[in-house]
């Protein structure tokens, strides 16, 4: 066995250096491989433009809720004109049910005062008799 010969520390740390070493210069010529920069230049291109896109659509998402919100203060503005003209004729009509009613009452109130008057004149004349 004094043949044999283990690889001491100082070997087994130089033969890591070394694999470090060739891995590292294998990833720096991956890196700068131009097929590789020209892939990650059109994705850089792809992702402004889908930026791009997605901003056009948050902006046309913006105006369109703007005129929706347009759209509706404009319906509810028709709506409060609507209710007020409701509430106009409704008042109008409970005033002229008001009024005629009343009318009604005066009438009544007129008959039974005729009524009254006659029951009063007939009473005078059965009494006087003429």
């Amino acid at each position: 066995m004094s043949n044999f010969r283990s690889p001491d520390v100082i070997d087994r740390r130089n033969s890591a250096a070394a694999v470090k070493k060739a891995m590292l210069d294998k990833f720096r010529a991956a890196a700068q491989d131009p097929a590789l920069e020209e892939a990650r230049l059109k994705r850089i291109a792809i992702n402004e433009a889908r930026e791009i896109r997605a901003a056009e659509r948050e902006a046309a998402r913006k105006v369109r809720e703007a005129e929706l919100a347009v759209e509706a203060a404009r319906q509810a503005e028709l709506a409060a004109k609507a209710k007020r003209e409701a509430e106009e004729l409704e008042a109008l009509a409970t005033a002229e049910a008001a009024e005629k009613a009343e009318a009604l009452e005066a009438e009544k109130k007129a008959e039974r005062d005729a009524r009254y008057a006659a029951r009063k004149a007939a009473k005078k004349v059965r009494r006087r008799g003429y």
